[in-house]
């Protein structure tokens, strides 16, 4: 992998981060803002420079796509797809059924406004879709949230990891302005490691042992105790994979939770914050699902006694945020809506007015 630094969108970041992690199926149907990452994927497919990289078809609607994506999963294959709002919502039925049968796929949702068509601009809205599992039936995906160019790339080898780990669909959720935010960057070591699939895959290989992938069972005690699995599968999720970062925050009084661009505006407010000697730190969820509740348990137990929330929605990751809390500390809340980005200052102001 080339040492020499690069400048690509976080698109386009994204989708050299899959092709790096070993990358064998693209499906999916464009939609701004994440259509960079089919057209990279479009413009490498054949090229050889990723001999894994075996199969891209833009789908003829997101319905059709997140099927071939199960498809593809089915035989133990490393497939993505990536869309935005609109398409995100048709993929829902397809994401259930992943999670019945047990797939491990990467779906990437370059969150923009809503509802309905929205507009282009960056929000994040899709975190109830995204973390509650959107579709029927009570399954749980894990939600991974980058906030750079550089974690763009980095996040689909971490992605398939889990996804294969845990045999589950994973979420990439990112904004329409990483989507389309440019930095510089060396590409980040990832791994392009392959992963035992061996004991499920169904390859149609003759003479091989035959596997059954379904999300359908009839008998109701059949599918209680399929459902009992998954769920303890998610307890299991829960107790191990919860990521967090934390800067400033070790004599904090409050700390902002936020993630995604609203994560960045947040350090440039921490450190606005502690030039001024304030006692203001930052506490950025990288697993949306599963939610970091023991990064905010140990905050809790450091004393911090004020959390402002800060997404571009009008209130939904605050909601994990207070159950987290449970009542000992303050919990604020600072949303923008629209596609519009509040500014550092409004940070600032908000926090200070935490600190009385």
């Amino acid at each position: 992998m080339s040492a020499e630094r690069e400048f690509l969108k976080g698109n386009e970041a994204l989708a050299y981060g899959a092709l790096h992690a070993g990358l064998n199926a693209f499906y999916g149907y464009p939609i701004t803002p994440s259509s960079e990452i089919p057209e990279t994927l479009a413009a490498e497919f054949g090229q050889g420079n990723f001999p894994e990289f075996r199969s891209f078809l833009q789908a003829a609607s997101e319905v059709e796509a997140i099927n071939m994506v199960n498809g593809s999963a089915a035989t133990g294959a490393k497939t993505m797809t990536a869309t935005s709002g609109p398409g995100f919502s048709l993929k829902q039925e397809g994401i259930s059924y992943a999670a019945g049968m047990e797939l491990p796929i990467l779906v990437v949702n370059v969150n923009r406004s809503g509802p309905g068509l929205g507009n282009l601009g960056p929000e994040q809205s899709d975190y109830f879709q995204a973390t509650r599992g959107g579709g029927h039936g009570g399954y749980r995906p894990i939600v991974l949230a980058p906030d750079s160019v550089p974690e763009m790339a980095a996040f689909p080898s971490l992605g398939f990891s889990l996804a294969f780990r845990y045999r589950t669909p994973v979420i990439l959720l990112a904004d329409a302005f990483l989507g389309q935010l440019k930095e510089d960057l060396t590409f980040p070591e990832v791994s392009s490691s392959s992963f035992d699939t061996s004991s499920w895959a169904a390859t149609g290989a003759r003479g091989e042992r035959r596997h059954v992938l379904a999300s359908m069972h009839l008998e109701l005690s059949d599918q209680n105790a399929a459902s009992h699995a998954l769920h303890a599968k998610y307890d299991q999720i829960a107790r191990h994979e919860q990521r967090f970062d934390e800067v400033e925050s070790d004599d904090a009084r409050v700390v902002i939770v936020a993630y995604g661009i609203c994560a960045r505006l947040a350090r440039r407010a921490v450190r606005s914050l502690r030039a001024k000697s304030a006692p203001v730190g930052l506490f950025r969820p990288i697993t949306l699902a599963p939610f970091p509740h023991d990064g905010i348990e140990r905050l809790l137990d450091r004393g911090v006694q004020n959390f402002l929330v800060v997404e571009l929605n009008a209130g939904q990751m605050v909601e994990d945020v207070r159950l987290a809390v449970n009542g000992r500390a303050r919990v604020n809340s600072l949303g923008q809506l629209g596609g519009l980005i509040p500014g550092t200052d409004e940070l600032v102001r908000a926090a200070e007015a935490m600190l009385g």
